[in-house]
């Protein structure tokens, strides 16, 4: 008696097995990323798929809006149903659009799919899958540097030798009287007002900057605002440097127009000035709510942009005069 009822028990634990191990075979979940590698800022697609028996009922994991630490979905598809490798057979995938604005490598863990198999309840797991976040090249060499104002450097009067201020107040004396007859006999005022020059595209951008970051508005949540007077004063100053109309342009098309007119920046640059124009446009028109860091990230990449593609002022050079007696030589900065 006894030996009948362990082979009762043994046939029904492989009657068991056997029907688990065709569940398991029959339905299938994975997870898979179109890019496993992607620069700070950019977009990637994550994909849910499902291949089971028509006659078996799922439902999708439910995903929020972040999925782990730093990985944001910015968008998602619904569920889309396709024929499978027979006509019992059917593929059920949804597509996720995520970013990350915090360069590391991240471990998306597997999700769990609910299944109902003739009134049973059921789940099963899909498959990991890791994302690389790349920050953009920094040039180590240099060091660190912190942002600087524009300034002028006026010449010292303990530089100047009183042979060459003489030299320069008489010339100062003969120009004066020849430009005064000059103009008194062409019956012109002595003295008028001069045009004033038009400033260097640089020095207006970051003057802009500068009171952009001295009034920190960010801090009073106009982080719209704050993303829209950044942009506008990078987008004057491509207007003014590159001849680029940025200000009646999107985003894209600005981005476009370095892409196709080659050798205006270099790689780095352009990447720079992706990363501004794009955070911009998720906060702007997607609502997207940057992290605090993100603030002053966007503030340093602009003031990079602008001082790394700036036209270099000349620099006065070194003027050396000889002393006809001593031959001392003085030089001006």
């Amino acid at each position: 008696m006894k030996i009948v009822n362990l082979k009762i028990v043994f046939l029904l634990l492989i009657f068991t097995f056997s029907i688990d191990g065709v569940s398991a075979q029959r339905v299938k979940a994975t997870a898979s990323l179109d890019s496993a590698k992607i620069l700070l800022g950019d977009q990637v697609k994550l994909f849910l798929q499902l291949d089971k028996p028509k006659h078996i009922t799922v439902s999708f994991p439910i995903l929020g809006d972040t999925i782990v630490n730093y990985i944001e979905i910015i968008d998602r598809s619904g569920i889309d149903t396709f024929e499978g490798e027979s006509d019992e057979f059917e593929k059920l995938i949804q597509s996720f659009t995520i970013t990350c604005f915090d360069s590391g490598t991240y471990r998306i863990p597997p999700y769990w799919f609910n299944i109902e198999v003739e009134g049973v309840d059921d789940s099963i797991p899909s498959n990991g899958v890791t994302l690389q976040v790349f920050s953009m090249a920094i040039d180590t060499t240099r060091g660190p540097t912190d942002i600087k104002m524009p300034y002028d450097a006026p010449l010292s009067l303990k530089e100047v030798t009183p042979y060459i201020l003489g030299v320069i107040l008489l010339g100062a004396i003969l120009f004066f009287i020849l430009y005064s007859i000059k103009r008194k006999k062409n019956n012109q005022p002595l003295f008028s007002k001069p045009v004033k020059p038009k400033e260097p595209a640089h020095i207006v951008a970051l003057r802009e900057l500068d009171r952009i970051k001295s009034e920190k508005i960010w801090q009073k949540d106009k982080i719209k605002q704050y993303y829209s007077e950044v942009t506008e004063a990078i987008r004057v100053y491509i207007e003014s440097r590159f001849e680029i109309p940025a200000m009646e342009q999107t985003s894209d098309e600005t981005i476009e127009a370095f892409r196709v007119k080659k050798g205006l920046i270099n790689d780095k640059h352009f990447s720079n000035l992706s990363q501004i124009l794009k955070l911009a446009d998720m906060v702007k028109f997607a609502k997207y709510k940057p992290l605090a860091d993100d603030h002053n990230f966007t503030l340093v990449n602009a003031f990079f942009f602008v001082n790394e593609t700036k036209i270099e002022e000349e620099k006065p050079g070194k003027l050396v005069e000889e002393n006809d007696e001593e031959g001392e030589e003085v030089t001006l900065k």
